[in-house]
C-alpha cells in the first residue's frame, strides 16, 4: 500500500508541470485523494494542519474615518479623489486623453514618409531581381545562339517590354478609372466612419452625476459615502493611486456591460433565491450575514439546470451578483457605518473537485467579486469543509490576493458552533448551525443569552424560578459539541412534593441542535437544568427562558 501510493504522489508531481485541461482535471483528483489521506491521518492525532487555518484570525477591518488614516493615506485618497474629478469633469474616465493637433500632424506626416520609403524599397528590390533575370538570360543567348537569333532575341525583347509598357498602362487606367468613377462611395464610407467614431465617444462621455452603490463619485460634491467608496478601492490596492484608479474604471465598465445597475429587479427562482442562498442577521459587529449552502446542487437536477449549459453559468453568475447587490443595500455607507458583510459557506453534502463545471463556476465567481466588490466582505468562513476543500483551496489561492486570503476561515463539522461563535452571537445563527434564531420565531424576542461553563468530569446546573403558579416557562439550551449526559427537573419549593421529572438524563452527541421545552406549574419552584460533563474537555453551556404569565400564554 505504501509503495503505491508513492507512486501516485510522484505521478501527481509530474502532472502538474503539464497544463492541459484534461491532465489538469488528473492532478486535481490525484490531490483530493492525497489531501483525504492526510486528513485521515491526522485525524487520529486530534491537532491536524487544517485546524491551523481555522485558527487564522488575523485580519481585522481598517476603520472608515479620514481622521484614522496615515498621512501617507490621506495622501493617497486625496490623489486618488483629484484624479478621479479631472476624469470626470474631462470627460476622459473611460477614455484617453486626446493628443495636441500638433502632435497629432506630426504623427501623419510621419506615416506618410514611412508609405512612400517602404515603397520604393520594395520597387528596388523589383527591379534588382529583374536585371539579374535578364543578365542570365543575355549570357545564355550569347553562348548558345547566333548573331541572327539574338537579333530576333532582341526584336522579341523589344516587344515584350512593349507589351508590359501597354498592361501596365492599362492597369493604371483601371487604378483611375475607380478614383474617377465613383468618388461618392469613398465619401459615404468616410461620412459612415466619422458617425461611427461620434457614437462611440457619446458612449463614453460621463455623466457628473456618475454614482456607484448609490453615492456620488464626483468629489466635489462632497458625500461622506464618497470617501468611504474611494478608500475600498485604495485599500484593495495597498493604497496605489494610479491601481486603484484603474480598478475603479473597470469596475464601473464591468458594471455597464453587464447591467448591474438593473440586477436587482431580474428574477432566477425560488429555487437559488431560497435554498442556495440567503441574508440571515447580522454579526456581533453588526455585519449583515450571507449563508451560502452548496449541499443544494447535489441535486442532479438542480445541478444541471444550474450549470449545465454555458448560458445557465452566466444565469449563475448573475444571480451571485445580485445578491451581492442585495446585501450592499444592507449597509451604511458612511463613517462609522457597517459597510461590509460576512459571508458563510456551508460546503456540507456540496459536490466535489470532480465537477468541473461547478469548479469553472466558482473560479469565475471568486475571481468577478474580488475585482468588482473590493472590501465588500469582511470575512469568508467556510463550514462543514470536506476533504476535498484543501485542494480546491489551493488551486483558488493564485488568482486571491493576500489581503483575500487573510480573511477566510475554514472549520470541519466538530467545529461549526464553535467557529461561528466567535463572530456571531448565539440568537443569531440558525439552529441548524447550534444556534437559536429559527425562522418567525418570536418567543425569545426580550430574553438575553446565558453562558456557563461546565469542567471536565464535573456537573452544572441551571435554575429557572417559577414564583407564580400557573405560568409557562420555555426555556433553550445548547452545548457547544455536546458530549454530556442532560436532564431536565421541575423541583417544588414544599419540601414535602415530589420532584417532576420533565426530560430523562440521557447521553446527547455532537450533532446534536439546541433543545427547547416548556413547562407549566402547578405549585412554586424552579425548573432545574443539569449538564453533566463525561469528556475531557471544558464545554460551553448557552441558555435562556423566557416566563409567559397564565393568563398571556
Amino acid at each position: 500500500m505504501t509503495a503505491e501510493v508513492k507512486v501516485e504522489e510522484k505521478q501527481v508531481e509530474t502532472e502538474v508541470v503539464v497544463a492541459s485541461q484534461e491532465e489538469t482535471v488528473k492532478v486535481v483528483e490525484k490531490a483530493v485523494e492525497d489531501v483525504k489521506e492526510t486528513v485521515e491521518t491526522d485525524a487520529v492525532q486530534e491537532e491536524t494542519k487544517p485546524e491551523a487555518m481555522e485558527k487564522s484570525d488575523f485580519f481585522k477591518e481598517e476603520s472608515n474615518f479620514l481622521s484614522d488614516l496615515d498621512e501617507s493615506g490621506r495622501k493617497a485618497l486625496s490623489d486618488l479623489k483629484s484624479k478621479l474629478e479631472e476624469a470626470i469633469v474631462g470627460n476622459t474616465l473611460f477614455k484617453k486623453k486626446k493628443e495636441s493637433p500638433v502632435k497629432e500632424e506630426a504623427n501623419k506626416e510621419a506615416e506618410e514618409e514611412t508609405k512612400p520609403e517602404e515603397k520604393v524599397e520594395e520597387e528596388k528590390k523589383t527591379e534588382e531581381k529583374a536585371e539579374e533575370e535578364k543578365k542570365a538570360e543575355t549570357e545564355a543567348v550569347v553562348t548558345e545562339e547566333t548573331p541572327k537569333e539574338e537579333a530576333k532575341a532582341v526584336t522579341e525583347d523589344e516587344k515584350k517590354i512593349e507589351d508590359v509598357v501597354t498592361e501596365e498602362t492599362l492597369k493604371e487606367e483601371v487604378k483611375a478609372k475607380p478614383e474617377d468613377e465613383f468618388p461618392k462611395e469613398e465619401v459615404k464610407a468616410e461620412v459612415e466612419e466619422e458617425k461611427k467614431k461620434v457614437e462611440e465617444e457619446e458612449e463614453e462621455n460621463v455623466d457628473q452625476d456618475i454614482s456607484l452603490w448609490g453615492a456620488p463619485l464626483l468629489p466635489s460634491k462632497g458625500a461622506e459615502a464618497t470617501d468611504v467608496i474611494l478608500m475600498k478601492f485604495l485599500r484593495a490596492r495597498d493604497f496605489k493611486v494610479n491601481e486603484a484608479f484603474e480598478m475603479l474604471k473597470k469596475t464601473l465598465l464591468w458594471r455597464k456591460k453587464h447591467n448591474i445597475d438593473s440586477i436587482l429587479q431580474e428574477d432566477f427562482g425560488e429555487e437559488l433565491n431560497s435554498a442556495a442562498a440567503y441574508m440571515n442577521g447580522a454579526d456581533r459587529e453588526g455585519h449583515p450575514v450571507c449563508y451560502n449552502v452548496y449541499g443544494v446542487f447535489n441535486n442532479e437536477e438542480l445541478y444541471q439546470k444550474t450549470f449545465g449549459t454555458e448560458e445557465n453559468r452566466e444565469k449563475f453568475l448573475r444571480w451571485r451578483f445580485q445578491l451581492m447587490e442585495k446585501g450592499i443595500q444592507k449597509l451604511d455607507l458612511k463613517p462609522g457605518g457597517v459597510t461590509s458583510l460576512l459571508q458563510i459557506h456551508d460546503l456540507k453534502n456540496s459536490p466535489g473537485l470532480t465537477r468541473k463545471e461547478l469548479r469553472v463556476a466558482i473560479k469565475h465567481a471568486v475571481e468577478a467579486l474580488q475585482d468588482n466588490y473590493p472590501e465588500f466582505v469582511s470575512r469568508n468562513i467556510f463550514i462543514n469543509v470536506p476533504f476535498w476543500f484543501y485542494a480546491l483551496n489551493a488551486l483558488l489561492s493564485p488568482f486571491l490576493t493576500q489581503r483575500t486570503r487573510s480573511k477566510f476561515v475554514v472549520a470541519r463539522a466538530a467545529k461549526v458552533t464553535e467557529t461561528l461563535l466567535r463572530y456571531i452571537p448565539a440568537e443569531e445563527i440558525p439552529a441548524q448551525y447550534g444556534g437559536f434564531k429559527r425562522d418567525g420565531d418570536l418567543e425569545f424576542s426580550a430574553s438575553t443569552v446565558c453562558e456557563a461553563i461546565v469542567k471536565p468530569g464535573s456537573s452544572e446546573t441551571i435554575e429557572i424560578p417559577a414564583p407564580e403558579v400557573g405560568d409557562t416557562l420555555i426555556w433553550e439550551v445548547t452545548v457547544v459539541g455536546w458530549e454530556v449526559n442532560y436532564k431536565e427537573e421541575f423541583v417544588p419549593g414544599d419540601e414535602g412534593s415530589y420532584t417532576v421529572i420533565v426530560q430523562k438524563g440521557k447521553k446527547i452527541g455532537s450533532n446534536e441542535g439546541p433543545i427547547r421545552n416548556s413547562f407549566r406549574n402547578n405549585e412554586l419552584g424552579k425548573i432545574v437544568l443539569t449538564v453533566d460533563n463525561v469528556s475531557g474537555k471544558k464545554k460551553r453551556v448557552l441558555y435562556r427562558y423566557v416566563t409567559k404569565i397564565g393568563s398571556s400564554f
